[in-house]
């Protein structure tokens, strides 16, 4: 799940819409509950939708619940399992990360759970070059997912990939061969573009030395790129894929977050930050955010004026009204604005109260 497939998610309305949420195990015996702890889910879902509604009304919903439900396989599923149900949509979604288990029925689909852990946990995308084919991946930690849309996975079928190269004498068949790779890395460039728009990950760049070289030569996501992993692994399967990388890039992950404190030093001697969650929240939301830091484990439960830029404690959560994370609100404002976000260790930020914002002015 990427932050597109959420936005997704939240565009869809329209009640009842009804989200299950429950954890889910990898290896036994843990995960012989989980298709007991899903059907009981189901029913208390069900339940609700029919202390609301005649069971004729409701039934398009609660037979699209309860053929998702049969159909999830519980025998690869990951951390996490989400449902999303209403009318007129259906989806079910394994996740690499735990959730709470829940049911929300309401106008919208509840994705709160989905925002929090994907901005609180590593998410890089992974390219791995290969003519059959190039594969792109979502990674979270060393779980990967392969992309099987917007052209991924992408097969060189031009001279030099599924067909041969030209011949004849005079013809230099090595540099027809090399500028066909380059053209397939151009068009494998242009179709990564919407995937790092919609959601500006770390990149990590897989391959053997000759196409590394021709990518970095045409792409215009260099600096997106944290790490270059070199090897051929057309037949690597994701499992082992992600064992491989994911040392690269949490390495360059935590070099990454020395090279923001330096960022943010030299932005302070320039007048260029904010801090305290309060004045986050402010600017954020003007639109003046290029790079949010924050300590990894900071929450800040509030409430808002009816202005929506001023933000005042708050001691429950739970309590109707509130605001159960600024700081996420704030991430994902910043997000939304085309600006980067950075989790630095806890401490590091103390002298600005645990969030500092730099400016673009």
């Amino acid at each position: 799940m990427n932050r597109q497939d959420v936005l997704l998610l939240q565009q869809v309305s329209g009640y009842p819409a009804v989200t299950i949420t429950m954890p889910t195990h990898r290896t036994s015996p843990e995960n012989k509950q989980d298709p007991i702890r899903l059907r009981n889910l189901v029913k208390q879902a069900s339940d609700r939708l029919l202390g609301e509604f005649a069971r004729r009304e409701i039934e398009p919903v609660l037979g699209r619940l309860e053929h998702l439900a049969a159909g999830v396989d519980f025998r690869h599923l990951l951390d996490g399992l989400a449902l999303f149900v209403n009318r007129d949509f259906a989806r079910a979604i394994s996740l690499p990360f735990s959730l709470t288990e829940r049911v929300v029925v309401d106008e919208t689909f509840y994705t709160r759970d989905l925002v929090f852990a994907m901005n609180r946990t590593p998410r890089y995308w992974v390219l791995v070059l290969s003519e059959k084919p190039t594969r792109l991946y979502e990674a979270t930690r060393d779980d990967l997912i392969e992309i099987q849309a917007g052209g991924f996975p992408m097969i060189h079928e031009g001279p030099g990939g599924e067909e041969p190269l030209p011949g004849g004498f005079g013809i230099k068949r090595s540099h027809i061969r090399d500028e066909r790779h380059r053209q397939f890395f151009r068009k494998v460039d242009e179709a990564l573009k919407p995937f790092l728009a919609g959601d500006p990950l770390p990149l990590v760049v897989v391959g053997v030395e000759r196409y590394l070289a021709f990518f970095d030569e045409v792409t215009s996501h260099k600096d997106a790129i944290v790490a270059r992993v070199l090897g051929s692994h057309d037949k690597t399967s994701a499992h082992e894929l992600g064992k491989l990388v994911w040392p690269f890039a949490k390495e360059n992950l935590a070099e990454q977050r020395l090279k923001v404190m330096a960022e943010l030093e030299k932005a302070i001697g320039e007048q260029k930050t904010v801090s305290t969650v309060g004045e986050v929240w402010r600017l954020a939301h003007e639109g003046r955010g290029r790079l949010l830091l924050v300590e990894e484990d900071f929450h800040y439960p509030a409430t808002v004026d009816e202005s929506g830029m001023i933000l005042s404690p708050a001691a429950d959560p739970e309590t109707p009204g509130i605001i159960d994370d600024a700081v996420d609100e704030i991430i994902e404002t910043v997000l939304a604005k085309q600006g980067k976000v950075v989790f630095v260790e806890n401490g590091q930020l103390a002298a600005h109260q645990r969030i500092a914002l730099i400016l673009r002015y």
